[in-house]
């Protein structure tokens, strides 16, 4: 795309002012989400939603359909006690009940708390409990899991479930005229909660101002145009899926797909065949198995895609490599985080060199520093923590966890608990958290570097590295390894890999003790919990 705006130009002379305007409200006074994201788009019968199941299922949904279904819910909500800032919780799979409790729960003006359906029951009682939701919405395959509940919120069902309010026919019965009500750019129209990599899961408000980050990001990063046919595979369940797989191409006026089923590769190339996606974004992890799949399965997408993204970890450019040989298109790595949405990408809407192993430059809108813990800027080429500067960010929205408002603040700084390392050029490179980055004989190894480096052998599929006590070193780096098939996780092959780490990239960083465990552990999300490996 040689029309794309200079990324160096663009950014220094972006105006964050003009973005609010892209909106119907006035975050200064008035302004309603469900408004952004469906009742300003309707008159032209587009498709809003494109969905499909696992069982063969599909369908769509216009924007006047959600208007009219999003009215619907709204009004069983308010009839049940709803009020404006209310938290209205789904724990619900990716089915078009799911965008319509969304869009209801913010036309009454409440806001919407996600539940991942994998959750177990102690994982839904903390977030409901740390949020006070009023209201959980489920389905009878994921309603048993609310029964161990000490004290639930009201409990609404698609389909009968004892004495819960039946979800579907209270829908049914109500009428579809609603009139939103409005809040301000400062209220929450989002209850988050992080990933919990490194404890507790923390609560997050996302007001309504963040809108404008969130178009940015569809806009500046993933270029989605007017004629792509979009998919972000993330489960709205958690940040990455809700924010731009819904709430970002729906308030762009976009059609978004969300299929209901289990990750699968050949279930996904299929799907992206047959809707002709142009723009496609996923987590490493669904890369990472495409890549393991073979080329054969390529081809399956390279007809349709024009650009795809990666969010949620690194991406190891050796994925980026193969899936530009074999699918033909760019992937392209981003980074952000729960809290401050996408800040820093790879951008496929505006034009600059890619470095390869770096998830790119700052998001216009975003100012991107990198500083030791007392928040003083480190020099380039050395190692430090991601800080988004709040006073130089009009896009940054991040105003502190929920009951602990201003930690991980220093100063003008929100420092990201992310260990990165600023190129020469001005690309970031992500080293790992903190917490995981390895000191071995005076040496600072991100585990990055070395996964990525054992994901260049034909043998690894995946690899987890931590830092394990060593007396003579302070810590020694150790490889969690799984293999592809065909491949026999022995003493051999530890060698092999070694080897082949120490030749590529440096004596003082190979894994000097490899594993080859079944699984590794990870959040439902699917990133990493290498706390979990450092106790083992």
């Amino acid at each position: 795309m040689n029309d794309r705006p200079d990324y160096g130009a663009f950014y220094e002379g972006f105006d964050a002012s003009l973005l609010p305007e892209t909106l119907q409200g006035d975050l200064a006074t008035a302004v309603n989400a469900c408004i952004e994201c469906c009742d300003r788009h309707v008159g032209q019968n587009r498709v809003a939603l494109n969905w499909a199941s696992a069982s063969g299922e599909s369908g769509t949904c216009t924007f006047e359909d959600l208007q009219d279904r999003s009215a619907q819910v709204a009004n069983l909500l308010v009839a049940n006690g709803v009020q404006p800032g209310d938290r209205v919780a789904g724990l619900l799979p990716r089915i078009p009940e799911l965008v319509a409790l969304i869009l209801g729960a913010w036309r009454a003006g409440a806001v919407y708390q996600p539940l991942f359906t994998a959750f177990g029951p102690k994982a839904i009682e903390h977030r409901l409990a740390t949020s006070r939701a009023r209201v959980v919405v489920t389905d009878l395959a994921n309603r048993p899991k609310l029964d161990e509940l000490d004290d639930p919120p009201l409990i609404m069902c698609i389909g009968r479930h004892g004495n819960d309010v039946d979800f579907a026919a209270g829908v049914e019965a109500q009428p579809d005229v609603f009139q939103p009500v409005m809040r301000k750019g400062d209220d929450a129209f989002l209850m988050m909660f992080t990933s919990g990599t490194t404890g507790l899961p923390k609560g997050v408000r996302i007001p309504l101002r963040g809108l404008t980050a969130f178009a940015a990001y569809m806009r500046f990063a993933l270029d989605l145009q007017p004629d792509d046919v979009f998919w972000n595979i993330a489960d709205p369940g958690w940040a990455y899926g809700l924010y731009y797989a819904v709430v970002g191409p729906l308030l762009m006026g976009h059609q978004t797909v969300l299929y209901d089923g289990p990750f699968a590769v050949a279930s996904t190339a299929a799907l992206v065949a047959k809707l002709g996606v142009t723009n496609f974004a996923a987590a490493p992890t669904a890369y990472r198995m495409i890549m393991a799949e073979g080329p054969e399965v390529a081809k399956t997408m390279a007809a349709a895609l024009r650009v795809a993204s990666s969010a949620g970890e690194p991406l190891n450019p050796e994925v980026m490599r193969w899936f530009k040989e074999h699918v033909g298109c760019d992937l392209f790595d981003q980074y952000g985080q729960t809290e401050c949405g996408m800040v820093l990408a790879n951008h496929h809407g505006l034009c600059h060199d890619v470095r390869a192993g770096s998830a790119g430059f700052p998001m216009p809108g975003f100012r991107l520093d990198v500083v030791d813990e007392q928040g003083n800027q480190v020099p380039r080429g050395t190692q430090g923590i991601l800080a988004v500067h709040r006073a130089d960010s009009p896009l940054f929205f991040f105003e502190g966890y929920l009951g602990a408002e201003g930690q991980g603040w220093v100063g003008n700084y929100y420092l990201t608990g992310d260990t990165v390392e600023q190129n020469v050029d001005g690309t970031i490179s992500f080293v790992g958290r903190s917490d995981d980055v390895i000191t071995s004989a005076g040496y600072r190894i991100g585990p990055f570097d070395v996964e990525s480096c054992l994901l260049e052998h034909d043998a690894v599929a995946e690899s987890a590295v931590v830092g394990k006590p060593d007396k003579e070193r302070g810590e020694i780096v150790k490889a969690f390894v799984i293999l592809n098939p065909g491949h026999k996780g022995d003493e051999a092959l530890a060698e092999v890999l070694k080897h082949h780490v120490r030749s590529r990239l440096g004596k003082h960083a190979y894994p000097r003790e490899i594993v080859f465990p079944v699984s590794l552990p990870k959040t439902p999300s699917g990133k990493i919990q290498r706390f979990i490996l450092r106790r083992e």
